[in-house]
């Protein structure tokens, strides 16, 4: 057989597989000088040798024509590096099979494909091979029949954007090999790895020719292939005899560089457990004993069903843990606490004051406000987000800002069109403007309503209006508010229609105004632009006065057309607003953007255009009264801003909306205060026994009724002695709290204190009554399994790999087994080297709930704590340390947060979210889980999802508390459903050995 020794999975993992506490792969996968062999992340360590197989298994006349075929499905990424970062490769395939050609082509996406065997030469002589596939892939090729001599000969890509047409066998230079001189007497071994996305149209093929002129490649087919060894007879959890080559290993080791999350850098929470803890007996006397029973405690509070959720509050830890994904945030912004579309729109420029100018000028463009929202009917709801951008209307601008009109184009006064300007009619009854409801406030609808022209001209505005800042107001019509069919009836026969908002505005300054169609172009003076749009921007001081002097007729006020009776005057005297155009206009801009507005002349322009053209390239040479001005970009702008703490907007709410956000940080001062009073406490009891080294961990739990609850980790030297950790749970009682006020039952015998020992009235550290945790309890984690070979050769490696760092050995895995077929559970147990286990099998489908709850039915010690556990977790090596710390018999239960990994992530890279909603990983206290009655295996028995809700339902009602932490290193592997628990899919091929991933 091949290099690798015969106990199966456990025996091939022990030495192959990397169970380091940030990753679980190949020992080559550690890019930050991880190693399968370090105890701990960022410690030292020489990773072993490759396991490489040397020799290869006896081979039979009957294993020609095919070739072994290994799948590793569900796995995102085009790259064949991405397939080595697979947790499962090369040892634990989704699916065995074989292959009759070197051409496959399942029509599938995100899987990984493993083809190995032997090549077996027509003629002796050189060869040349190439590779085509459709995404990445890999040729290699030994020089004999042994495994570990292979070598790269022909790839296509590294990076998953590379690919070629079926049958394209040239299109890169590194798709086709150098000459190999082969022997028809001889086999070879080869391997061919290829990896595919969820696009393009899967492929993969290998092709050879002898290396003669003019000759093609051809598909290597069932003649000259055969089987490495023949896997149809046994079950997917031996590994013995699987290949593993250079192949399978290299290219996996990552150049030195920078975590890409903060969460991966080295913290002293990781290691602190393996420091030995002072005696908790010596610390019993530094506090005087209190009650303690928070208020937020919901016992025998009837709690509808599947409400648990909302009465779990979170914890606030100090320092920092890095658990926010700081690296997820470019696709979720969700810890901002901002609408993600006014983010998009706007982004955090209201976060930044501009700097005025020299001159105090300021620019008006900048000047934007965020959303004011005054009241709750004005505040976005979550179902009508998705609405919001395409529901964004433009307004027409309302009353300007200063006394001064906007003066008309020179090529727009009434003058110059000829054009007799009437009287307007003031709108009549049925003419009056019904306001729509929109998001926009009430009050900024009735105060700017457009003003109708007398005589034409605009009543000068108020001198208050004139001092009001910029406003930015955005609006949104609700649907199915429809306006009364008079609401919106033009102010004359003919005349322009009322704005969609009257006198609500998208920017402070004049939108422009573009004429809908060409009008008819009168004889024009050389040097003025013409034809498209016309300037809106404030001409020069001089310019204006002299413009406004000379004009007659009606006046526009920022965009409102004056009504005329005339219907058939000219367009020129009539521009009419193009909604298009003030939809681009109001569109946000940054500061200092440049807009550039291009003018278009349409195919059905008149005869006379192509002069009207030269004119204005012309014009554009020279300055031009109606030419668009081009906005200057100001470099030298500068703002102020000031330091902002978003950790202070959140709260201790049990936050379900945010999944990238971390734990919440206690502020350092509240956390040195604490600190610094409890070594008060305890060197005046030991006489200046202990000294701080350093403050490793500290975790709030706030009552503000009664008071706080800490978990204080602090490391410190005893006198003359080694360091050691200090962990012990101590509650800041506040002034005016009495035991009294705690609901206790009778049962402390010790006498209620006093409410507060301190004069200055503030609040005061006291040892809470019975809750202390305890260091050597047994931790048993129960795990239901069904055919997930894989998955539990991967759990019972990372359990053997935690007793191995930590040589902690009190703690037990309790396999619950529902028949599964495609490995032996009980011999896997076995071989595991565990402190200690059980194995239970069941009949019948699988049931999570049922599952659960035999496997705590078979811990005898009601003061063990059981964990309920999922089969895909990758486990920090702290693990039986936070599980203990924040379980208390009666008093604790704890439920702690774990990152789901996306598809194609893995622990060393991880991107994915923080599963908030989910308590299906949950430790309590063997005496707490059956008085609570359990799982609820009637109601759950043919299905799983929800039973996690109704036992926390239960567990809060009974008086317990939940803690809820987000861990470090605490990772949920990602996999799909399909083919779960042993449920065969219909495209299988016969034969074919498979497992639910």
């Amino acid at each position: 057989m091949g290099g690798t020794d015969g106990r199966g999975v456990r025996g091939a993992l022990s030495t192959q597989r990397a169970e380091d506490s940030s990753e679980s792969r190949e020992e080559e996968q550690a890019p930050n000088g991880q190693g399968p062999n370090m105890l701990l992340p960022g410690g030292t360590g020489r990773p072993p040798p490759l396991n490489l197989t040397h020799r290869a298994p006896p081979w039979r006349e009957e294993y020609l024509g095919q070739a072994n075929l290994h799948v590793f499905e569900d796995w995102c990424g085009g790259a064949v590096g991405h397939l080595r970062r697979n947790l499962h490769f090369p040892l634990l395939p989704h699916m065995r099979t074989t292959v009759r050609k070197l051409a496959v082509s399942p029509k599938w996406k995100n899987y990984g494909l493993r083809v190995f065997g032997f090549i077996h030469p027509a003629r002796d002589g050189d060869v040349q091979f190439s590779v085509a596939s459709d995404d990445n892939s890999e040729f290699w090729l030994s020089p004999s029949e042994s495994p570990a001599g292979a070598q790269l000969v022909a790839f296509v890509g590294k990076t998953g954007s590379e690919w070629t047409a079926p049958g394209e066998f040239t299109k890169f230079s590194s798709q086709v090999s150098k000459p190999r001189r082969l022997m028809a007497s001889r086999r070879y071994y080869f391997e061919l790895l290829h990896k595919q996305d969820d696009r393009g149209s899967d492929h993969v093929e290998v092709g050879w020719r002898a290396f003669l002129p003019g000759l093609k490649f051809e598909v290597i087919g069932s003649a000259h292939i055969s089987l490495y060894t023949d896997e149809s007879a046994l079950k997917m959890d031996h590994v013995a005899h699987v290949p593993q080559s250079p192949a399978s290993h290299v290219g996996g080791r990552l150049p030195q560089e920078e975590p890409r999350a903060d969460m991966l850098r080295p913290d002293p929470r990781d290691t602190f457990f393996l420091t030995p803890r002072v005696e908790p007996s010596s610390l019993e006397n530094v506090l005087e004993p209190c009650a303690y029973a928070p208020t937020y405690v919901v016992k025998d509070f009837p709690i509808a069903r599947y409400q648990g959720l909302q009465f779990v509050y979170l914890s606030f830890v100090y320092p920092n843990d890095h658990t926010r994904l700081t690296h997820m945030e470019t696709e979720n912004k969700c810890f901002y606490r901002e609408s993600p579309l006014y983010l998009e729109r706007f982004g955090f420029y209201k976060y930044m004051k501009m700097d005025q100018e020299e001159d105090g000028e300021e620019d008006q463009q900048v000047q934007r406000r965020a959303f004011l929202f005054l009241n709750p009917d004005d505040f976005l709801d979550e179902e009508d987000d998705g609405e919001l951008l395409d529901s964004l209307e433009p307004t027409e601008a309302g009353p300007a800002r200063s006394g001064r009109r906007l003066p008309l184009p020179a090529a727009r006064a009434p003058t110059e069109a000829g054009a007799t300007p009437t009287a307007p009619t003031s709108p009549g009854p049925a003419h009056q403007q019904t306001p729509r409801r929109s998001r926009a406030l009430s009050w900024a609808a009735k105060a700017a309503r457009p003003l109708p022209l007398l005589l034409g001209r605009a009543p000068p505005p108020r001198a208050a209006a004139a001092q009001q800042p910029p406003k930015v107001y955005v609006t949104r019509v609700r649907p199915g508010l429809q306006a009364p069919p008079g609401a919106l009836k033009p102010l004359s026969p003919g005349g322009p229609p009322w704005p969609p908002f009257p006198g609500v505005f998208l920017r402070p300054r004049p939108l422009p105004r573009v004429q809908l169609r060409p009008p008819p172009r009168p004889p024009r003076s050389r040097g003025y632009r013409t034809g498209g749009s016309q300037a809106t921007e404030p001409r020069p001081p001089s310019q204006a006065q002299a413009t406004q002097g000379s004009q007659e007729g009606p006046a526009r006020l920022l965009g409102h057309a004056a009504p005329t009776e005339n219907l058939n005057t000219s367009s020129e005297t009539r521009p009419v607003t193009s909604f298009l155009s003030l939809s681009q206009a109001s569109r946000p801009q940054l500061p200092g953007a440049e807009e550039e507005e291009e003018e278009e002349e349409g195919d059905d322009a008149a005869p006379g255009d192509e002069a009207a053209s030269e004119d204005s390239e012309e014009a554009a040479a020279g300055p031009a009264l109606g030419r668009w001005r081009e906005e200057a970009i100001d470099w030298q702008r500068t703002f102020s801003v000031g330091a902002v703490d978003f950790e202070l907007l959140r709260s201790d709410w049990n936050d379900l909306r945010c999944n990238v956000s971390g734990n919440l940080q206690l502020p350092e001062a509240e956390a040195v205060d604490v600190v610094a009073q409890y070594m008060e406490r305890l060197n005046a009891r030991h006489s200046g026994r202990y000294a701080l080294l350093r403050i490793v961990n500290v975790e709030k739990r706030r009552d503000s009724a009664r008071g706080s609850r800490f978990l204080l980790e602090l490391e410190v030297r005893e006198r003359g002695g080694s360091r050691l950790r200090l962990s012990e749970y101590v509650f800041l009682r506040l002034p005016g709290a009495r035991a009294a006020d705690a609901d206790g039952d009778g049962e402390s015998p010790e006498p209620a204190p006093a409410a507060s020992a301190r004069p200055d009235g503030r609040p005061e550290l006291c040892r809470p009554l019975r809750l202390a945790w305890r260091q050597d309890v047994m931790v048993h984690f129960i795990v239901p399994v069904k055919n997930q070979a894989r998955w539990v050769a991967q759990f019972l490696a990372d359990m053997a790999a935690l007793h191995t760092r930590t040589g902690d050995s009190h703690f037990s895995v309790v396999l619950v087994d529902f028949e599964s077929e495609d490995m032996d559970v009980e011999r896997a147990l076995r071989a595991a080297r565990l402190p200690s286990y059980q194995y239970l099998r069941r009949t019948g489908n699988f049931e999570r709930s049922a599952g659960l709850q035999a496997g705590v039915d078979a811990v005898a010690d009601p003061s063990s704590i059981v964990f309920l556990c999922d089969l895909h977790i990758h486990f920090p090596p702290n693990i039986l340390d936070g599980i203990r710390k924040h379980c208390v018999e009666g008093q604790l239960a704890f439920a702690p947060v774990v990152m789901r990994l996306g598809c194609g992530s893995w622990p060393g890279d991880p991107h994915g979210y923080w599963e908030v909603n989910g308590f299906g990983l949950f430790g309590i206290y063997k005496s707490d889980f059956d008085r609570i009655g359990g799982m609820n295996t009637e109601e759950f028995r043919d299905q799983w999802g929800g039973e996690d809700w109704e036992l926390l339902d239960r567990v809060l009602q009974a008086g317990l508390e939940v803690e809820r932490l987000r861990l470090r290193h605490f990772y949920h592997y990602y996999h799909s459903r399909r083919g779960m628990w042993g449920t065969r899919g219909s495209r299988g091929r016969k034969g074919a050995r498979r497992e639910g991933p």
